[in-house]
């Protein structure tokens, strides 16, 4: 069911509130630095009854909000969160997309879904 919700955001702009800006380190996790930066949708609940989360591909210097385009969603086997994947730029490969996102998608078995085109 809530996969379905995220699907539907899949090529939609949405706004995000950057908790962990680019350079950060994870709260539990404290040697995993954020080489992205990742926020949450407050308009959307995630799988663990939190904000909807969201990884911004393409900027380089820390935000604190952004406004950006759903690409991608990554679907997660092994938890009960999926993270929305946001880009401005045009489309990324699933390759470009988990190159960015390994550095905390590596600890989960996970697809990447995309718009179909």
């Amino acid at each position: 069911m809530h996969l379905d919700i995220l699907k539907r955001l899949i090529g939609k702009e949405i706004d995000i509130i950057i908790d962990r800006p680019i350079g950060t380190t994870h709260p539990k996790f404290k040697d995993t630095l954020y080489p992205v930066n990742y926020g949450y949708i407050d308009s959307v609940l995630g799988g663990d009854n939190e904000f909807q989360d969201a990884y911004i591909l393409g900027e380089t210097r820390p935000l604190e909000t952004y406004r950006g385009k759903v690409i991608a969603i990554i679907h997660r086997f092994d938890d009960n969160e999926d993270k929305l994947v946001v880009y401005n730029y045009g489309q990324l490969s699933i390759e470009e997309i988990e190159e960015a996102v390994n550095f905390q998608e590596k600890f989960f078995k996970h697809e990447i879904i995309t718009m179909k085109v």
